[in-house]
C-alpha cells in the first residue's frame, strides 16, 4: 500500500502544476475547425508576439501576447534551466518576480530566488511538464536556497532543487525552514496573487505555525508534486478581457482541507474494485483554445 501511494505521488509529481483547471472557454471564441495540436505549435514559438501585453482564456487552457523575458540574472535572481525557453511572462508577474525576490534577499541564507518554469513565449500548452503555466500568469519558485546569484548556464541545467518533503508529503523534511513560511506568506500576502500551490505536510506545517493574521494561508493551497518548488498563480490583470481568472478558494484558512488530504496519504482509503479506469486526458488543439491565440501565434 506505501509502494501504491508513492508511486501515485510521484505520477502527480510528474504533471505538476496541473492544478484546478479553471472552465473550458466558450466554443463561440475558439477556432472550431483547427484540430492540430497546441501544445506543438506554441512550444516551436522562439520569442514573444509583438503586441501589446494581454493573457487570453485560462490557466490551463490559454495563451499570451506581448510577453516579456524575465532577464536570466537580476540583483536578486537567477532564471534557471534557460533551455526550456520558459522565462516569459506577462508585465504583471515580471514585477511580481522582481518584488518577491528582494523580499527573499532579506532572509537569512537567501540571495534571491532561483525562479523554475513561468511560460512559453507565446504561453500556449508546454510540450512537456505542465498543463497550466499558459497565460504568463503562473511561475514556479525553487525550494533551494539560493546562496549564490552568478551560476553560468551549464550550473543552472545541472543544479537540481531540493524536496522540502517527507512520507510522501505529509510532512515536512529537516530541509524546511522558517525562511520557507516567511517567503510564501509575502508571496500569498500580496493581493496580485490568485492562489500559491504546496504539498501538503507544507501547508499543515504553516497551518500550526501561523500566528496573528492568518487571512494569507486561505491562498495556499495543496496539490500533488509541489515539494521541489512553490507555484504562484496571478489573478487575471485588471481590464484583461480576455483572461479567465478561477474561482476564489473557499471561505477561510483551508487548514482542516489540508488536514484531509494529510489523513489521506497516511490513512488511504482502500482501492475500489468497480473504479473504471482513468481516462487519458486529450491533447489540446487550436479548437480547445480561445480564438485570440491563432493571431497570437501567427502575429510577426
Amino acid at each position: 500500500m506505501v509502494r501504491f501511494i508513492i508511486a501515485a505521488v510521484l505520477m502527480a509529481g510528474l504533471t505538476a502544476c496541473q492544478a484546478e483547471d479553471p472552465p473550458a472557454v466558450s466554443l463561440a471564441t475558439q477556432n472550431v475547425s483547427d484540430t492540430r495540436v497546441a501544445k506543438t505549435l506554441f512550444g516551436a514559438a522562439p520569442v514573444s508576439s509583438p503586441q501589446p501585453p494581454q493573457p487570453f482564456g485560462g490557466y490551463a487552457r490559454g495563451c499570451q501576447a506581448g510577453a516579456q523575458q524575465l532577464p536570466e540574472t537580476g540583483p536578486t535572481w537567477q532564471a534557471m534551466r534557460l533551455s526550456r525557453n520558459r522565462n516569459w511572462a506577462q508585465p504583471k508577474t515580471i514585477e511580481y518576480v522582481r518584488d518577491l525576490s528582494r523580499f527573499a534577499a532579506t532572509q537569512p541564507g537567501w540571495e534571491g530566488l532561483y525562479v523554475g518554469d513561468m511560460s512559453q513565449p507565446r504561453g500556449g500548452p508546454m510540450l512537456t511538464g505542465h498543463r497550466s503555466h499558459q497565460t504568463g500568469l503562473d511561475v514556479d519558485i525553487w525550494m533551494l536556497p539560493p546562496d549564490r546569484l552568478d551560476l553560468t548556464v551549464q550550473e543552472r541545467e545541472n543544479l537540481s532543487s531540493i524536496s522540502m518533503r517527507r512520507s510522501a508529503g505529509a510532512f515536512t523534511n529537516n530541509r524546511w525552514t522558517p525562511q520557507h513560511e516567511a517567503i510564501i506568506r509575502a508571496a500569498a500576502s500580496d493581493p496580485r496573487t490568485a492562489r500559491i500551490f504546496v504539498f501538503p505536510g507544507a501547508k499543515v506545517a504553516m497551518c500550526n505555525s501561523a500566528t496573528g493574521d492568518r487571512s494569507w494561508l486561505n491562498k495556499v493551497r495543496p496539490w500533488w508534486g509541489h515539494h521541489y518548488h512553490f507555484h504562484v498563480r496571478l489573478n487575471c490583470p485588471e481590464g484583461s478581457v480576455g483572461c479567465t481568472n478561477q474561482a476564489p478558494p473557499p471561505p477561510g484558512d483551508g487548514c482542516a482541507e489540508a488536514q484531509g488530504w494529510v489523513d489521506r496519504i497516511l490513512n488511504p482509503p482502500p482501492p475500489d474494485p468497480d473504479a473504471p479506469p482513468p481516462t487519458p486526458r486529450a491533447e489540446l488543439t487550436m479548437a480547445n483554445l480561445p480564438g485570440q491565440c491563432l493571431n497570437v501565434l501567427n502575429a510577426e
